[in-house]
């Protein structure tokens, strides 16, 4: 079984509830890897009986510090039209909610289709790139295949400030593991923190709200497969404690997966 798929191995504990738990090998600097956390509120989400569609827009509220442990997740859907579904999605331990998340689910219909995103192009393919190296690195980091062609996480500290916080990769689950929703979800919190990488400086930080926007299917899915897909990161935005960071997620064949936006405290 990958580890991905233990990590969002919800078990039903009543109608509406579910439990989970924080999985080792997703562990961060602090409590779990912030993309799995994601990937069981969606999760949650995705099991229950009345769900209808697939997910298009999950966003997710880091109320308190996760611990180490059983997860108690809550789930409701706000309302269900013809081809939309909303669900309020809560994540509890003890008797305290430690996340929040707002899904919608939808029933997609062919349609006229135009992307005005561009995928950057004359990058080398991912085989003839190096994978990151992961010596003395949180686990979590090691359940990815990273491949650089700019913005690398920084092999050193040294607090030499660049003139922007770009990142380009390739990256896949590690073990290879076919693409979806979950797989999808996390990855898009695998972008490391924009201000390690503008300011080589090592700060305290904290996501504390993270959206991700899933433009593709299932389908579409399937046809990634395994496969490296290129990541896009940047911030737009570092002020009194906060930063924004933005990327995009896209299949070999230039389609736009995913896009994710989100707001991280950080302290200085």
């Amino acid at each position: 079984m990958h580890p991905l798929d233990e990590a969002i191995d919800l078990k039903l504990a009543a109608p509406g509830e579910c439990m989970g738990a924080t999985h080792p090998a997703y562990a961060n600097m602090v409590g779990p890897f912030g993309g799995t956390t994601a990937a069981q509120l969606l999760q949650a989400a995705w099991l229950h009986p009345d769900r209808l569609g697939e997910p298009v827009a999950l966003t997710v509220n880091f109320a308190a510090p996760v611990a180490d442990g059983q997860i108690l997740f809550l789930v409701r859907a706000a309302r269900t039209n013809r081809s939309t579904q909303h669900w309020i999605i809560e994540a509890r331990q003890g008797d305290e909610t430690v996340a929040t998340a707002t899904a919608v689910f939808a029933l997609r219909r062919e349609t006229w289709s135009a992307g005005e995103a561009r995928m950057p192009q004359g990058l080398p393919p991912a085989d003839a790139l190096e994978r990151m190296q992961l010596k003395g690195l949180m686990p979590w980091p090691q359940r990815y295949d990273m491949r650089f062609t700019e913005g690398a996480f920084p092999s050193v500290f040294d607090e030499q400030e660049q003139d922007h916080s770009r990142s380009c990769l390739w990256v896949r689950d590690e073990p290879a593991r076919p693409m979806d929703f979950a797989s999808l979800t996390a990855m898009s919190d695998s972008f490391f923190p924009r201000i390690y990488v503008r300011r080589r400086r090592r700060v305290p930080i904290g996501t504390v709200t993270l959206t991700t926007y899933f433009h593709a299917d299932s389908a579409l899915l399937a046809e990634v497969a395994d496969r490296h897909v290129l990541g896009v990161a940047k911030a737009l935005n570092f002020r009194n404690g906060y930063f924004d960071q933005t990327g995009e997620l896209w299949s070999p064949e230039g389609h736009l997966l995913a896009s994710t936006h989100q707001l991280v405290y950080f302290k200085d």
